[in-house]
């Protein structure tokens, strides 16, 4: 781990994410917790919404086991971003349209 790396991690309002235990442990891997008020997703709506795409598309299209959760993961990341075109990007993956449109 690069202890001079920081990151956020946005989680829903789940009992795991909000125990004491969770919230001690984020300090040790500098992690910065971001969580959305009870009832209000609009707060981080980006996250919110890409949480919902994973948990759903991982669930249903590639049948998440959670025998190897962080393999999956980069599966479904690399998956997002090479080869899931995106509706708002004119049906580009995000691979593609960083490609067509980044400054040479």
């Amino acid at each position: 781990m690069n202890p001079d790396m920081e990151m956020v991690l946005h989680t829903d309002q789940g009992s795991v994410y909000s125990s004491k235990e969770f919230n001690e442990v984020l300090p040790l891997f500098n992690i910065t917790r971001s969580m959305s008020r009870a009832g209000t997703p609009t707060d981080n709506a980006a996250m919110e919404s890409i949480n919902g795409w994973i948990k759903e598309e991982m669930k249903l299209d590639f049948h998440l086991t959670g025998d190897d959760v962080e393999h999956e993961v980069d599966e479904y990341i690399r998956f997002y971003n090479e080869e899931r075109p995106a509706y708002a990007l004119n049906y580009l993956t995000p691979k593609q349209y960083r490609m067509l449109y980044q400054k040479v």
